[in-house]
């Protein structure tokens, strides 16, 4: 298995991502993941969709919070063509009480903690904590990947800007 050492921090300190390390202009590999009702999603269910991946470490933190809710606040203009998953390795009863606790019923959670399938996809396994990196991937309509952001810092924010900018502009909505 592939092994990037010191690819990202942790509250400064050097964290090893596993997996695969994809890349712009590959499609965007498959991983199959377990939904808040425990049945399986695979990502390319979501084929036909510009799909913003938001991978997170915990939803049950400030950060991965403001993550989930900014994302999906932002791409409410870009139409039904746009979708958001967010990713972690929370288990799946969690994922369903953030939601229902959030005031945000419309978010896509799913959930790696399974196997880890995704974060091994995506090259984004943190070794040393078995979460997910902060990460964001947009996938176009066919399924290939047109933006990825992995966050230096786990603790930091990703661009939210940038990723919108790349799903807008998949989706025809200019650069809003």
């Amino acid at each position: 298995m592939q092994e990037r050492r010191a690819a990202i921090t942790f509250k400064g300190r050097p964290m090893t991502l596993v997996g695969r390390e994809v890349s712009i202009g590959q499609i965007g590999p498959d991983a199959v993941l377990v939904a808040d009702d425990l049945s399986d999603r695979a990502l390319s269910a979501y084929k036909g969709k510009v799909v913003i991946i938001s991978a997170v470490p915990s939803l049950d933190t400030p950060v991965c919070d403001l993550q989930t809710r900014t994302f999906n606040q932002k791409v409410q203009g870009l139409g039904s063509d746009v979708i958001v998953l967010t990713i972690s390795m929370d288990l799946p009863f969690a994922q369903r009480r953030w939601c229902g606790s959030s005031g945000l019923p419309g978010v896509l959670t799913l959930s790696d903690h399974r196997d880890a399938a995704f974060g091994l996809a995506y090259g984004v396994l943190i070794k040393e904590l078995r979460l997910l990196a902060r990460s964001v991937f947009v996938l176009d309509k066919p399924g290939i990947i047109r933006y990825i952001q992995i966050v230096p810092e786990v603790t930091d924010q990703p661009d939210y800007a940038a990723a919108l900018k790349v799903a807008s502009g998949l989706a025809g909505k200019g650069s809003g």
